[in-house]
């Protein structure tokens, strides 16, 4: 079940008031043209070679100019273009959004990294060999809880219409052993993320997407980004339609409309690649999002492989021309995503519009986010 950003997928690589300043607000103009072909090319392949219905991209160089590329067709059944720089589901893009307000309720001495989960979810945490009391907040944000992860168990096809509550994730994860001991290493689990949103709304009283929408959203100027809310299937503006099989072999089915509660605060969001060029490089810039300090503290990292490393919902990934970039990536039915940015304020993110079967397609998208930092 690749709902949000699989543990394959990590192994080989998710105040009201005026806006934030932003590195982004300067004229858009096309980046240099060598990096302009490498990008489309890229996009090119994973269509013609890799089969992959459609590819978009936005890239932002250093000095704030952007350019949005498109491959393929929106829709299969019409020959549709694809929507340029069109929304998409990000899954586990999410995971970033639900860090960021739990390491701002940190800031504010409202949350403390520290502390166990029992502390804010008394009594919740519970099954063979799991214990609230044993497991900190920071070890759910970085994915070192050994809490088992409930995608497993989910039927992709019962999410076009099944609503689930965020207990009732916990509930099929908690049937299932511990991974391993809480803080011993690194093991992917969406399961973290739906007790870091539970956290946000015990500790501020308000659902998860008011405080997403609230503190990040508003506050950066977010205009094509949302957690849909209860019951809404759809994507709200223009947007090339997501594709999944049933099998290896098996033909792609429309898979644009579902209900994404099976995700919540682990990969429920909507946006578009520049609103995550955009989040992700105020995301590195100290007080913007974060204060300098719980920014530190995102970016304290454990090693993963493969070049990568997580920190508290992000991970940072070696560059083939040296440095790194900082972002996450997601899976849902229907999409793809992977990009981030960097500390000079280079950005770059792409969405495919199904989850390849084979992983070495996810290898080539990755190699374009790479192709694209790297110019």
């Amino acid at each position: 079940m690749a709902l949000a950003l699989t543990l394959s997928t990590v192994g080989a690589v998710g105040a009201v008031g005026a806006s934030a300043p932003s590195a982004m607000a300067a004229p858009a103009a096309a980046p240099a043209a060598a990096s302009s072909d490498a990008v489309q090319q890229g996009l090119n392949a994973l269509v013609r070679t890799d089969g992959i219905p459609a590819a978009l991209a936005t890239v932002r160089d250093g000095r704030g100019r952007t350019r949005d590329y498109t491959a393929g067709v929106g829709d299969l059944a019409t020959g549709a273009k694809v929507p340029v720089d069109g929304q998409v589901r990000i899954g586990s893009n999410t995971k970033t959004f639900t860090a960021v307000v739990v390491l701002q309720l940190v800031g504010e001495g409202k949350v403390d990294l520290d502390a166990s989960v029992d502390t804010y979810l008394p009594g919740l945490v519970r099954g063979e060999g799991i214990d609230g009391h044993g497991i900190t907040v920071r070890q759910l944000l970085q994915h070192t809880s050994g809490l088992p992860d409930y995608e497993g168990l989910l039927e992709e096809t019962a999410l076009r219409t099944r609503y689930f509550e965020p207990r009732e994730l916990l509930d099929m994860a908690f049937g299932q052993k511990p991974a391993f001991a809480p803080g011993e290493k690194f093991g992917y689990s969406s399961t973290n993320y739906v007790l870091a949103g539970l956290i946000v709304q015990r500790v501020t009283g308000r659902p998860i997407a008011e405080e997403i929408d609230r503190r990040i959203i508003r506050r950066i100027g977010l205009r094509h980004t949302y957690f849909p809310a209860v019951g809404d299937r759809t994507i709200r503006e223009a947007h090339p339609k997501g594709y999944r099989r049933d099998s290896a072999d098996a033909p792609l089915a429309d898979f644009t409309e579902l209900d994404p509660s099976a995700a919540w605060a682990a990969g429920q969001m909507i946006s578009t690649n520049s609103d995550l060029n955009r989040f992700f490089t105020e995301l590195l810039v100290p007080d913007r999002l974060l204060p300098a300090a719980q920014l530190a503290q995102m970016r304290t990292t454990v090693p993963v492989g493969d070049g990568m490393a997580a920190g508290l919902g992000i991970f940072s990934r070696t560059l083939t021309c040296g440095g790194v970039y900082w972002g996450h990536g997601g899976d849902i039915p229907g999409y793809e995503t992977r990009g981030g940015a960097t500390d000079d304020g280079r950005a770059v993110n792409i969405a495919m519009t199904t989850i390849p079967a084979d992983y070495a397609v996810t290898r080539h998208l990755e190699g374009v986010v790479d192709a694209a930092l790297c110019r």
